[in-house]
């Protein structure tokens, strides 16, 4: 097939690139190259012929279709978003923009590119969307397909409204549309102001490694890799207005994953050994000695799980990669690939406390 994917260069626009082409697809990636996109995640496909970038912004209707007229795609796998909570706190304004008006957008362009085409049985959007939008659960329960939304934060509130615009495209005028909602990706080219990335590269860098609240917030893991199969398992097999949720099922506090990821850098990358005079009486060091408590973020939701029975049972999908191994292969990774985080430094909001203002 021959795939429009807007927001290709972010990080899990990018594995899904990536994977396409591997897959043999034809790939049109559509970014509008803002702070957290980077070409370089997808340089090792870029002189590949089935590739071709666009640079465009999803919210400019006319941008839109002329890179539907111009490559006609078989499907739209719309991952073009923003997406950072505490960002979100800060400036509301940017998600309501990009996630709301710029799906609206997306959604009329392909409807008419659609419609023009004499609606062929054969495509579909794809909009991907994120668990967070269901809100908070307690200490038991997962969100399934049928999970009321309740979402929490302004980033949240603008994918759930997007959602449900995507939703009412299908309704009204019979767009063949698919759905997924999943949980917190992490791996390879996450932009380091996520979890994940800022506690291995805070404790590369000596710095301290914050941990909101307590560290008590759960999350489920899904290895970036995996979750991009798992989105183009949906778009080939998926039933058209179905929706499906994709976890890891690898639930974790944050403390926990904090703790692992400073045991795993312990290994990798040992911190310099104290003199023979300076260690009497105490531990080798840890990266763990570097981990710090701040103040929880607002609306800081307590916990996500997902529950994965459709996928499983009607797509025949489940994740490859335990949270042990995943975040291995994720610190290996940053060690390896110092050059590419090293130029992200100064972007905006990089290595700063946001959302923490209000």
């Amino acid at each position: 097939m021959k795939l429009l994917v807007t927001g290709g260069a972010g990080f899990i626009g990018s594995a899904v690139v990536r994977q396409a082409i591997a897959q043999g697809h034809h790939v049109v990636n559509l970014d509008a190259l803002t702070y957290a996109a980077c070409l370089e995640n997808v340089a090792s496909v870029a002189d590949n012929p089935a590739y071709v970038f666009e640079h465009a912004d999803i919210r400019d209707r006319a941008a839109l279709d002329r890179v539907f007229a111009s490559h006609k795609p078989d499907a739209v796998m719309h991952l073009a978003a923003e997406s950072h909570v505490d960002r979100s706190i800060d400036g509301p304004g940017d998600f309501i923009e990009t996630n709301i008006t710029g799906t609206y957008h997306l959604l009329e362009a392909a409807r008419s590119f659609w419609t023009a085409q004499d609606k062929p049985e054969g495509f579909r959007f794809h909009h991907i969307s994120t668990d967070e939008v269901f809100g908070s659960l307690g200490a038991t329960g997962q969100f399934t397909e049928t999970t009321p939304y309740d979402p929490r934060s302004p980033y949240s509130a603008s994918k759930a409204a997007s959602d449900h615009l995507v939703r009412a495209w299908a309704e009204t005028y019979g767009l063949p549309i698919v759905m997924t909602n999943c949980s917190n990706n992490y791996g390879p080219y996450h932009f380091p102001e996520k979890l994940i990335p800022v506690v291995i590269l805070n404790a590369l860098a000596g710095k301290d490694i914050p941990v909101y609240g307590a560290g008590e917030n759960v999350r489920d893991w899904l290895y970036v890799e995996d979750h991009a199969d798992a989105l183009l398992t949906v778009l080939a097999k998926g039933a058209v207005g179905r929706s499906y949720n994709i976890g890891g099922e690898n639930e974790a506090k944050n403390i926990d994953i904090v703790r692992m990821i400073c045991a795993i850098l312990d290994t990798k990358k040992p911190k310099t050994t104290p003199s023979s005079s300076e260690a009497v009486g105490h531990d080798k060091p840890s990266y763990a000695d570097q981990i710090t408590f701040v103040t929880d973020r607002p609306g800081h939701d307590l916990r996500y799980a997902i529950d994965p029975t459709r996928i499983a049972t009607e797509l025949g999908w489940r994740p490859s990669v335990t949270l042990e191994e995943g975040l291995e292969k994720t610190v290996q990774w940053y060690l390896d690939n110092e050059d590419w985080w090293r130029a992200l430094q100064n972007r905006d909001g990089v290595g700063q406390r946001l959302g923490a203002k209000i």
